[in-house]
């Protein structure tokens, strides 16, 4: 369920771009106005929004919001005007190809994404960058995390919400032969089964080995494998379990502490907020006893702090 909130009238996508342009013109940015537009627009109006603008006042909405707001503020904004495959093919082609690779990111946004998603990623990353997503992993990447991320962007997987509870627990026994019964750990074994089956049917693997080995597939993939490869594995479990409770837990930890990764910020309120932002608030809320909109409002400040609270929205009473 979808945090964003649009007004209850559809708005006129050309007063918008003559809104923004204003807002534009002069000294100083009317950050306020941006982000009362802009936050508040969802994928198709924003998509009409950069139409209008390009056509009456021939610029590039990107450009000139790079060229006006500035920070963490700018960088989120750039990436919320993008529709959602644009937004995660760019995530992504920063991730692997910037200055510093920035292995969670990828790992999370090929390993926490649908089939269909995924599909749609790799067509619009091949049309904006000129190069199969695949290459980029290739170049980037290395041994088990390698195969692992791979296989998950080529294999289609089914994403229906039914389980074969018998192939589940055939799964459940592959995996434990393939880990804690032997003296080393057969990766191959791994990779086939987070890669080739669906969400809903992983659940039901996990639960058939807490149920046959009393101890859970999480425990097992932490003690088998380590580093990206495992934390590939681990963002699949997490993700077929509950992407809501997966999230909550990433806003967490960059929040957490001194100091904010403000690009795992960033990056889980704009994908999310269109998608199942109530959900990861609810989870907040219940395993950390503090709103998700609290923890962003210390965490952050002025027109960063105003964009991010937009997209989250307002709380509601979670109990």
């Amino acid at each position: 369920m979808a945090s964003l909130t649009v007004p209850p009238v559809p708005t006129w996508p050309r007063q918008d771009a003559i809104d923004l342009h204003r807002a534009f013109k002069g000294f100083g940015c009317d950050s306020t106005t941006v982000i009362s537009i802009l936050a508040h627009r969802d994928a198709t109006q924003r998509a009409l929004i950069q139409q209008e603008y390009r056509a009456v006042f021939n610029q590039d909405l990107a450009r000139r919001i790079a060229s006006e707001l500035s920070g963490h503020h700018k960088r989120g904004m750039l990436l919320w005007i993008l529709d959602p495959a644009a937004r995660d093919a760019t995530i992504l082609k920063q991730a692997l190809t910037g200055d510093i690779t920035d292995l969670r990111a990828a790992t999370e946004i090929v390993c926490s994404r649908t089939p269909s998603q995924l599909h749609i990623m790799r067509q619009t990353y091949r049309a904006r960058f000129g190069c199969h997503v695949e290459h980029d992993v290739t170049e980037r990447t290395s041994g088990d995390h390698q195969r692992l991320l791979l296989a998950y962007l080529a294999i289609p997987r089914c994403e229906g919400a039914a389980a074969d509870q018998a192939a589940a627990a055939l799964d459940a026994r592959d995996l434990y032969r393939a880990g804690e019964r032997r003296l080393g750990t057969d990766e191959r074994a791994f990779i086939r089964v987070f890669s080739e089956r669906g969400w809903a049917h992983l659940a039901a693997v996990a639960r058939a080995y807490r149920h046959m080995y009393d101890r859970s597939l999480e425990e097992a993939v932490k003690g088998e494998t380590s580093g990206s490869f495992g934390f590939g594995l681990l963002t699949i479990l997490r993700c077929a379990d509950s992407p809501a409770r997966y999230f909550a837990k990433v806003l967490h930890k960059a929040m957490k502490g001194l100091g904010t990764s403000d690009s795992a910020l960033i990056r889980v309120v704009v994908t999310r907020a269109e998608i199942d932002m109530q959900y990861i608030k609810a989870e907040y809320h219940r395993m950390y006893k503090r709103s998700l909109a609290d923890a962003i409002h210390s965490e952050t400040s002025g027109n960063y702090r105003t964009f991010l609270l937009s997209l989250v929205g307002s709380d509601r009473a979670y109990y």
